[in-house]
């Protein structure tokens, strides 16, 4: 090892022996700290980004996908509970290929692909089996795509065809979703299924779809639809009606000040009604028009003829014989408006509504009940021909749910308000950590380099001083006593030279008397380095 480098670790031993114990402790805390924050961004800035290769796929399929990347030497993660497996994204496409090439995933929910399976020698039932299965993996595969869903199974009810019309029946159809973790479907996604899966099958409606959750929640009922049974259509009409006028009294009387109660009788009843009406139009000409026109005149021998008597003798008449017979019939068909109307009337239809208002009589008192109810009937569609009523009194509001709603919130602001204090104040002790140990390590680097500056000029000192001297460093031992004697007068050095190593010899004497280890450790290192030499 270079001279330079052993004398660079020697003065970092020396300097770190130097330390108190406080000083080594917080040296090593700061390096600590510091090389774990190192390690942190190399890790963090070394991980691969990871991107999904296949999602959704069966245990089976997943376990041949992960021996695959195994013997690859590609490096997977598995989430969904196994059905979704991540590789890094450099390595997506590459992995798709072989896994394709492989013929992964291999297991499959149907298709039309199952139609290409089929023999010529496939019977009537087999084909229509088939058909029904097909349709219903594709249905599954289409439903499963949609946001949210994990997994779709459809089964359908398909009757078989028949001749008769009063025996025919309509398809039905069965849903089973289930959605990914913590994701609820909402009415329009449910309202998506349902008329997705009733398009796809000839003859099917909407109301003929039943979907379920892998929870058991019924989102659909076979005759109900997918906006659920009367019960729930009452119950979202009661809310919308009440977050109306709730929303439009806050802003008229204030918030707090008043309450509102809402109840529908919603009908849970479906029919057809059929009705034809005829009106004459005015001004219009007849559709079709018949007349006829019979006339008769002559004599006809009345006077040999005569008429019957009595005992059935003719007598005559006394007349010439003549006469005349008319006759005239019309027939006229008139244009006549008819109309046909055929209507289906769902359940769900709102039979009667009341809305009930309590308005805090302590803080409304320029707000009339009339002013209220003209409000009300207006924002709620208030019909009174079909039996609407609305109810608007002013009572008095209880104060004890409003102090304790008060007290909840300045207990959660107290709340919130400590969690930030004591986040502030854990950020600030680990920002000062950091920034003591930055500095305390600054420090020791300055002191470090002062003290190898002042090694370096002892150690030059003593070279200079050694190779003045010409033998082996200075002893520190006493010198013995010896007898007094005349000396001859010492004569005045004059040569510069000489009164350099003069000064710098008694500046080692000095340096001796105040740290006579230190300066024994410091020589015998150099003795060693000059025998190594």
């Amino acid at each position: 090892m270079p001279q330079q480098v052993t004398s660079f670790f020697r003065r970092l031993g020396d300097t770190i022996r130097g330390f108190s114990v406080a000083q080594r402790v917080i040296a090593i805390i700061g390096v600590a700290v510091v090389a774990l924050g190192v390690t942190g961004i190399a890790m963090w800035a070394s991980q691969p980004s990871y991107t999904p290769l296949f999602s959704g796929v069966a245990a089976s399929d997943a376990s041949a996908i992960v021996d695959q990347l195994r013997t690859d030497g590609v490096p997977y993660q598995l989430t969904d509970g196994g059905s979704t497996i991540l590789v890094p994204q450099e390595k997506v496409y590459d992995e798709r290929l072989k896994a394709a090439s492989a013929g992964l995933p291999a297991s499959t929910t149907g298709g039309y692909s199952l139609l290409d399976k089929m023999g010529v020698t496939s019977s009537e039932f087999q084909q229509n089996v088939t058909y029904k299965r097909a349709m219903e993996g594709e249905l599954g595969n289409t439903i499963a795509a949609m946001k949210g869903v994990k997994a779709a199974s459809v089964r359908l009810a398909i009757p078989q065809e028949t001749v008769f019309a009063s025996e025919k029946k309509d398809p039905t159809a069965s849903v089973f979703v289930e959605t990914q973790s913590g994701v609820t479907l909402t009415a329009d996604q449910v309202q998506a299924i349902v008329h997705l899966t009733s398009a796809a099958v000839p003859g099917m409606k909407p109301t003929d779809v039943a979907v379920v959750d892998a929870d058991g929640t019924v989102l659909s009922t076979v005759g109900g639809g997918a906006t659920g049974g009367a019960d729930k259509q009452a119950s979202d009409y009661e809310t919308r009606v009440k977050s109306a006028v709730q929303q439009m009294l806050d802003k008229v009387v204030g918030p707090g000040n008043a309450t509102v109660a809402v109840a529908a009788d919603v009908s849970t009843e479906s029919a057809q009604r059929t009705e034809e009406s005829y009106t004459a139009p005015t001004d219009a000409p007849s559709l079709s028009e018949t007349t006829q026109k019979e006339t008769y005149t002559g004599s006809g021998g009345g006077g040999n003829a005569g008429v019957l008597g009595p005992d059935n003798i003719a007598v005559p008449n006394g007349t010439n014989g003549n006469g005349t017979f008319n006759s005239e019939s019309s027939t006229k068909d008139n244009a006549v408006d008819k109309v046909t109307e055929q209507r289906t009337i769902p359940a769900g239809a709102i039979n009667r509504q009341t809305v009930s208002v309590a308005l805090n009589s302590d803080a409304v008192g320029g707000v009339s009940a009339n002013e209220i109810r003209n409000l009300v009937n207006a924002a709620a569609g208030i019909d009174v021909k079909r039996g609407d009523s609305v109810s608007v009194e002013m009572v008095p509001f209880s104060k004890a749910g409003a102090t304790e709603a008060a007290k909840a919130l300045q207990e959660a602001k107290d709340a919130a308000a400590q969690d930030q204090l004591t986040s502030i104040i854990r950020t600030s002790l680990i920002a000062g950590a950091i920034v003591a140990a930055a500095i305390i390590a600054f420090a020791l680097f300055r002191r470090s380099r002062k003290r190898a500056a002042e090694l370096a000029a002892l150690e030059q000192d003593t070279d200079s001083l050694a190779l003045d001297a010409g033998a082996f460093p200075i002893a520190l031992e006493q010198a013995a006593p010896t007898v007094p004697m005349q000396l001859d007068p010492v004569p005045e050095i004059t040569d510069p030279a000489e009164l350099e190593a003069d000064r710098r010899r008694a500046e080692i004497e000095a340096l001796a008397e105040r740290d006579p280890q230190r300066t024994a450790e410091f020589l015998r290192s150099l003795m060693d380095d000059r025998a190594g030499v």
